[in-house]
């Protein structure tokens, strides 16, 4: 359940990627994913809410419910969109990749968890990775160089604002509960997605070609709902450290969908650098 739900969650990239062929902006296409997303997890609390309704969530945990799904769902979602107009899929999965070790340094910051020598050297052998790869940057994209730049600035503060979240629900699961908490958390998201688009939008969600839909489709099922389920289930299984190091799945899956459905490649140094960003996360991961 673990590897299938990582390499699910992996191939919302490409979908993305394939989506933006069809000339959709990265607003609408979020939107498209939330949309279809929201009926799986209105039904996931139609079927449980009999049972919270016996155990009510306080004023103030919905509170940070609110603050988490705005930031983890919805500010998160939206920069990951933004910078994937930028920059390619394998290396938005690399920069995404790096997030353990936001959440080491967050944890650290907010709630004062030490951090030992070990954590600190995989966090370094892990942005040692990510400067091998921009070191050899060619082939990473065909867009301008400042494009690479503000892209992978952007992924960088979706992995930063993911971090956030995941910092801020780890006190609130015990209280809420994991799948109230991501169904909570992903309905707020679409209420801000959508308000975010009557805003700022004046095209017609019904106006793309009918691939956009199937993509959008197929991301909220495969890439959202199926997989957020599956890791909660095999986090309850096997334990949140167990299933960091199968994590590790999610970047090379991800370059390899992104060679064979968008033609992307990796040179030997840059392919050098994601492995060794994969082993300094995998160590961060990692408990005794």
């Amino acid at each position: 359940m673990a590897a299938t739900g990582v390499i699910l969650f992996s191939s919302k990239a490409v979908l993305v990627k394939l989506a933006y062929q069809f000339q959709i902006d990265e607003l609408a296409l979020l939107l498209l994913r939330m949309t279809f997303a929201l009926p799986f997890y209105l039904g996931v609390w139609i079927y449980n809410r009999k049972q919270w309704h016996r155990n009510p969530v306080s004023k103030t945990d919905l509170l940070y419910i609110l603050g988490i799904g705005f930031v983890g769902y919805y500010l998160a979602s939206y920069l990951d969109f933004k910078g994937l107009v930028l920059i390619s899929a394998s290396l938005e999965r690399l920069i995404l990749f790096i997030y353990p070790t936001l959440v080491l340094l967050l944890s650290a910051l907010l709630l004062k968890k030490p951090i030992t020598l070990k954590q600190v050297s995989a966090i370094l052998v892990t942005y040692l990775g990510l400067f091998v790869i921009f070191w050899d940057s060619n082939g990473i994209t065909d867009a301008p160089k400042a494009d690479l730049i503000t892209g992978s600035l952007l992924i960088f503060g979706c992995a930063f604002t993911y971090a956030l979240y995941l910092v801020g629900s780890n006190f609130l699961v015990d209280r809420v509960g994991s799948v109230r908490l991501t169904t909570y958390s992903l309905i707020v998201s679409c209420v801000a997605v959508c308000i975010h688009y009557s805003l700022t939008e004046q095209i017609s969600l019904f106006s793309y070609p009918w691939q956009v839909y199937v993509l959008g489709f197929c991301m909220a099922l495969f890439a959202t709902v199926i997989p957020s389920f599956l890791i909660v289930e095999s986090i309850r299984t096997l334990g949140a450290s167990n299933v960091s190091i199968i994590g590790s799945l999610g970047p090379i899956s991800t370059i390899t969908l992104s060679i064979i459905f968008l033609n992307e490649s990796l040179t030997g140094l840059q392919t050098m650098g994601a492995l060794i960003i994969i082993m300094g996360v995998a160590i961060v991961s990692r408990t005794k």
